[in-house]
């Protein structure tokens, strides 16, 4: 794999942590969780966000290891093969907590 794949793939993630962004907008936890399009939504952005780590170079996963690119893969296959128990309450952390630490992380990888 090229560095030019994985940067396709960063702006993937990059992309789908914006648009997480967009679709809370300023919600609330409660608001959220009332929310059903936009869980819907942010969830196929973390759904996107595991894939694309998943196509990362391996070289590439290595040289960012402060990065726990299993742990965002482990989401994603636990969005997909666990869609009954959805754990919205973990959605909502993950977009408020964990994805704007991954975007800050994906901006400076970027050129």
């Amino acid at each position: 794999m090229t560095t030019r794949d994985n940067l396709v793939y960063l702006k993937h993630i990059l992309d789908a942590i914006n648009k997480a962004e967009e679709y809370i907008g300023q919600m609330n936890e409660d608001k959220f969780s009332q929310e059903s399009l936009v869980q819907d939504g942010v969830i196929r952005q973390i759904e996107i966000i595991g894939e694309a780590t998943k196509n990362l170079s391996e070289d590439f996963r290595n040289k960012h290891k402060q990065i726990p690119w299993k742990d965002i893969a482990g989401m994603r296959d636990k969005l997909i093969h666990g869609y009954f128990g959805v754990d919205i309450n973990a959605v909502w952390d993950t977009a408020k907590k964990d994805l704007p630490i991954l975007k800050t992380a994906i901006v400076k990888m970027l050129p």
